[in-house]
């Protein structure tokens, strides 16, 4: 078995005894304290986002204007996303990443780790300036508030606004390099500095999801860069990109913006099955089902996410070639996403399942993730599309696909490796509590939705036809639900992080003999492997580790 693996990492836990706070925390270069700062802050995002959308979902509980302003509003539907995707899911993966990628191809940090403290801390400024505007209005009443044009920020609402405009774009400025030097970081490491032996057909399905994550980052972050520079020069400085008075064309921002959105969506939801891959086949106590076929549907994710962005356009008067042609790639998308759900299905078909947190959490992921992906293949279908186009439908899809997907999958993984991390396992049963609430209020808060769209209510307005009202009322009662079912969460972590409160964790949690990172001891020592762990052919297989 691999415990001989683990005699030569315990010798320096003395080094981050000799820190100060200010020098651990503020100038650390350690992937672990990285990667704890990377998850603190995206858990406080989480809830500066979800406090956004319980104002967006109060003001629909019944018709009428009831709390907000309707411009208030617009800016909480694009700060709500804003704040989600850049401040609460990206982050949330990077910070797995640094956490768990060195311990899994036994490394003993990340390839660049000054780089990694830069990449870390740019994102505090980044939200500073982001949230600076409308805390500014909402505590002092000064300025115009945040943005307001939505978060795609498509012109000419987008230009709008007043100096928001400016630091809205100077803070997605920041966002993208955070991204982009995160990703050299995770590709210089896996391709540099896994143990001997551990070919990359021998990675663990996480580290191979989030080295195409990374590559999809690097592609894609620029051309985000660009189109909203573009943005702030029509607005400061008289070019005319996208003003169509001037003759330049609102929908050549479409095509450039979304040209990184559609490829940004399988950033989010990449590294997610990486972590479903990891937990499934632990509990169901089986081998993963068609590995390789799982890295090969990956890649193909990746490759065709470049080639379907103007799905996302179909209103706009495209060619009708063009129209068959992104119908049909984004169809072709549910081909290796389907032999995913197939895997993890194989994997626990006549397996020895047991339902712990986060196998639960990754069950409800695949199942809630598949009603998403289902919904995304109808707003695929172009005259269907004319119908579900900027409603509430698509509202409903995003959500299944980022919240059931992307947060279920962070929240999985928290639970699945927390023991690891502060060597305390958490209190099963208020994991439990947590799951099971938040599922059942998750659903209440998006599946009316569907319904919603369907008749027709459109996105990001504040007031509607009294004939939405029950559907509304039901949505935002899921709302608050789903959003208090989170302080369960909150408390899990702050017992166990903060308190060292539960019982103490074994090296092998879970039982799970599978991956290097169970070689180490419960919390890790302060460099993973001072020596390299030697992989042998034959006892990877059966998942041990020997030198």
């Amino acid at each position: 078995m691999a415990e001989h693996a683990t005699h030569d990492t315990h010798d320096d836990h003395h080094d981050d005894h000799q820190q100060s706070f200010f020098q651990r925390w503020f100038c650390s270069t350690n992937h672990k304290d990285i990667g704890t700062l990377y998850l603190l802050f995206s858990l406080l995002m989480f809830f500066v986002g979800g406090f956004m959308a319980l104002v967006i979902r109060a003001e629909l509980f019944v018709p009428g204007l009831q709390l907000v302003h309707p411009e208030f509003f617009n800016q909480m539907t694009t700060m709500h996303a804003l704040v989600m995707i850049f401040g609460a899911v990206m982050p949330a993966f990077v910070g797995l990443a640094n956490w768990m990628i060195p311990m899994m191809i036994g490394a003993p940090d990340m390839a660049l780790p000054r780089m990694n403290n830069w990449s870390f801390w740019i994102l505090p400024f980044a939200f500073t300036m982001l949230l600076l505007p409308l805390a500014q209005y909402v505590f002092f009443g000064v300025g115009a508030g945040g943005p307001a044009g939505g978060w795609t920020l498509y012109p000419p609402l987008s230009l709008q606004g007043g100096n928001n405009v400016a630091f809205t774009i100077f803070a997605i400025h920041m966002m993208g390099i955070s991204s982009i030097m995160g990703a050299i970081n995770v590709i210089a490491t896996i391709l540099n500095m896994r143990a001997p032996g551990m070919d990359l057909l021998k990675m663990p399905i996480f580290c191979w999801t989030w080295l195409i994550t990374a590559f999809l980052l690097i592609a894609v972050m620029p051309v985000l860069a660009g189109a909203v520079t573009m943005l702030l020069t029509d607005k400061f400085f008289l070019t005319n990109f996208f003003n169509a008075a001037g003759g330049g064309d609102p929908v050549m921002y479409q095509h450039i913006f979304w040209f990184f959105g559609h490829p940004e969506v399988y950033i989010m939801i990449l590294p997610a099955f990486g972590i479903v891959s990891e937990i499934i086949p632990t509990f169901a106590r089986k081998p993963l089902f068609g590995y390789k076929a799982m890295v090969y549907a990956t890649a193909s994710i990746a490759f065709l996410s470049f080639i379907v962005w103007a799905h996302h356009m179909f209103t706009v008067g495209m060619p009708l070639g063009g129209e068959l042609f992104f119908m049909y790639a984004t169809m072709l998308i549910a081909v290796p996403t389907g032999v995913k759900v197939f895997n993890w299905a194989s994997t626990m078909w006549k397996s020895s399942m047991t339902f712990e947190t986060p196998m639960l959490f990754a069950i409800g992921f695949v199942i809630l993730f598949t009603i998403g992906g289902l919904s995304g293949l109808m707003l695929s279908i172009v005259p269907a599309d004319f119908q579900y186009h900027d409603t509430y439908f698509v509202v409903a899809h995003f959500h299944y696909v980022l919240v059931t997907g992307s947060i279920f999958a962070i929240m999985a993984a928290t639970y699945y490796w927390l023991p690891k991390w502060t060597g305390v396992m958490y209190n099963e049963a208020l994991g439990k509590w947590h799951f099971w609430l938040s599922t059942v209020f998750v659903n209440v808060l998006f599946f009316p939705q569907h319904f919603l769209g369907l008749a027709g209510m459109p996105r990001r307005i504040p007031d509607y036809n009294v004939a939405f009202a029950d559907f509304n009322m039901i949505s935002s009662i899921g709302a608050f639900g789903f959003g208090l079912s989170q302080l369960i969460f909150a408390w899990i972590v702050i017992q166990c992080a903060f308190m060292g409160k539960g019982a103490k964790a074994s090296n092998h949690v879970w039982e799970a003999t599978k991956g290097l990172e169970w070689t180490l001891a419960s919390p890790p020592p302060h460099h993973s492997f001072t020596t390299p762990p030697v992989i042998d052919d034959k006892d990877l297989a059966h998942g041990d580790v020997t030198h």
